[in-house]
């Protein structure tokens, strides 16, 4: 078993293919300690490389392979989704805002109660290091937002074409959903071809994600970020690379 490096503020990340595998305590880790600050995490995030720890732990670095990825041509619109995205697009005072208020959007997700888990890996210092890093630029959040009131949402990094999904919650429901759909709409509309969902769950994998080897999901991102990203901003227009569509068979 490898030793897990410790990382200093400044220091440079490992080479995401040293993370540990399944033979070693805890596959996809790959460097402790260091610092949350913009450079670090666009650095990171250009790696294929994302923080994910408890209070109680030092700053925790992860590469797990396989990926799961969304490929957006690959999500699954199923039937009860695509009925609720047709009523939300055509009901007065329901809109999709995008970047309106990401403190709002990453404050809920952290309170969000995961399925499994008695507390959240949003700690308040990851709270505030990536509320630095959307006024940098590179955080979106995209929101639901019913009757003027913000009902659900996610947020996510994007470094160019690379669009890297962290977490979603939701007060109303589907608004989540319905929020994820924006983003896949988006993504269609700007020609980003998937959206990182980090680690497999049956939730992801029931919507279109699969996973991929990191070898194949590295060589996208380093070609996805040196190209053109969206532009962060919804038109309900957009909800036509979907509704538009011919609808799945799934119920």
């Amino acid at each position: 078993m490898q030793q897990l490096p410790w990382l200093e503020p400044g220091d440079a990340l490992p080479d995401p293919a040293s993370a540990w595998g399944e033979a070693d305590p805890v596959p996809g880790l790959l460097a402790a300690g260091g610092a949350l600050d913009v450079d670090t995490l666009v650095q990171a995030y250009g790696r294929c490389v994302f923080p994910w720890f408890s209070d109680d732990q030092p700053i925790l670095w992860w590469s797990p392979d396989p990926r799961m990825v969304l490929q957006v041509a690959d999500f699954r619109l199923h039937r009860s989704l695509r009925k609720t995205l047709a009523r939300f697009a055509q009901t007065p005072g329901c809109e999709i805002r995008i970047d309106h208020d990401f403190a709002a959007v990453i404050r809920a997700c952290s309170q969000a109660p995961r399925i499994g888990q008695s507390g959240t890996w949003i700690v308040p210092d990851m709270v505030e290091a990536y509320t630095a890093l959307h006024r940098a630029g590179h955080a979106h959040s995209v929101e639901t937002w019913i009757d003027g009131e913000l009902a659900g949402g996610l947020y996510c990094v994007a470094l160019g074409r690379a669009v890297f999904g962290e977490s979603m919650f939701t007060r109303r429901p589907d608004a989540s959903k319905i929020a994820l759909a924006a983003l896949v709409c988006l993504c269609r509309r700007f020609g980003v071809r998937m959206i990182d969902c980090q680690q497999n769950t049956a939730h992801l994998a029931s919507l279109g994600a699969r996973e991929m080897d990191r070898g194949s999901f590295v060589a996208h991102v380093a070609g996805a970020r040196a190209q053109q990203g969206p532009r962060w901003h919804f038109e309900p227009v957009y909800w036509s690379e979907l509704l538009s569509a011919r609808p799945s068979r799934t119920p």
